[in-house]
């Protein structure tokens, strides 16, 4: 598979991520293009919040769901269902973290990936 072929795949996948959190209302979706920023393995990040622990699960399963569908996909690797605090879903060119409202503000991913360019997305 040629680099712009995996390019292109990976962004069409971050599109199918953002899908699956607008249909279960996640807050403040943004997009991190990685592709530019040394040392990361991922193409893109895909993060957003909720206000609730069964929201934070819902808007999971419904990126898994939306994923599936699309690409006969699943996750390589998740964590954090067990407490909905967390949860991220790695399908390798495309993670996503999904948080609670609280927790994002804590771990202020994009800050730490400031040197990403970034792509906000309304809420469906």
């Amino acid at each position: 598979m040629s680099k712009s072929t995996k390019t292109q795949l990976s962004g069409k996948l971050a599109e199918v991520v953002v899908l699956g959190m607008q249909e279960k209302k996640a807050h403040e979706i943004v997009r991190l293009d990685m592709r530019s920023v040394n040392a990361t393995l991922s193409d893109y990040f895909v993060i957003c919040h909720a206000d609730s622990t069964i929201q934070v699960n819902a808007i999971a399963k419904s990126v898994e769901e939306e994923v599936y569908k699309a690409f006969g996909q699943e996750p390589w690797h998740k964590e954090g269902h067990g407490n909905g605090e967390w949860i991220l879903l790695d399908f390798v060119d495309v993670v996503v973290h999904i948080f609670k409202t609280e927790k994002r503000s804590h771990y202020g991913i994009e800050d730490l990936w400031g040197d990403a360019q970034a792509q906000s997305y309304q809420s469906a």
